[in-house]
């Protein structure tokens, strides 16, 4: 493979990506709480890319819902029993520990998210300040991208 065909099959991916809304969001997502994050809730420029991302946000968060409520009301997945897992069944088994490191990471992403919601609401102002809400904010953000991230094509 050339490394043109190399950068085209690259860009396919990051076209890919950039296509969803949910990524755009989340690109916002983390250019708010960077900027939250610096400005520590001082004026300045800083601020003004916070609240003037925060407003783009919301068109991104229309119709979000239906994403969830899909999600909802799709049967969940058979899981496999242990001693299967046990006697070779690889494939299943990868699959579980990779539906398991997703959890993880979504209870991660879901931690960080409450304390940018205790610090949004101002619940604990001396604590929880501007600085530490765009922070987590921050961090929040790159685990949902890092989550939205489509699968390189597999090798032959």
């Amino acid at each position: 493979m050339s490394s043109l065909e190399a950068v085209r099959g690259d860009l396919a991916l990051v076209i890919l990506y950039l296509n969803k809304a949910e990524a755009r969001d989340k690109i916002c997502r983390a250019i708010q709480y960077g900027s939250k994050c610096l400005s520590n809730g001082e004026p300045g420029p800083a601020q003004n890319v916070d609240k003037s991302t925060s407003l783009a946000r919301k068109v991104f968060r229309l119709f979000k819902f239906v994403n969830d409520l899909n999600a909802l009301i799709s049967p969940p997945a058979k899981g496999t029993p242990l001693p299967l897992i046990l006697l070779g069944k690889n494939e299943q088994y990868r699959m579980k520990l990779q539906k398991s490191n997703e959890r993880l990471l979504a209870l991660i992403r879901s931690s960080l998210d409450i304390v940018v919601a205790v610090g949004l609401l101002q619940l604990a102002p001396k604590k929880v300040t501007p600085r530490v809400t765009g922070a987590f904010g921050f961090a929040s953000s790159l685990i949902a991208l890092y989550q939205l991230l489509p699968s390189p094509p597999k090798s032959k």
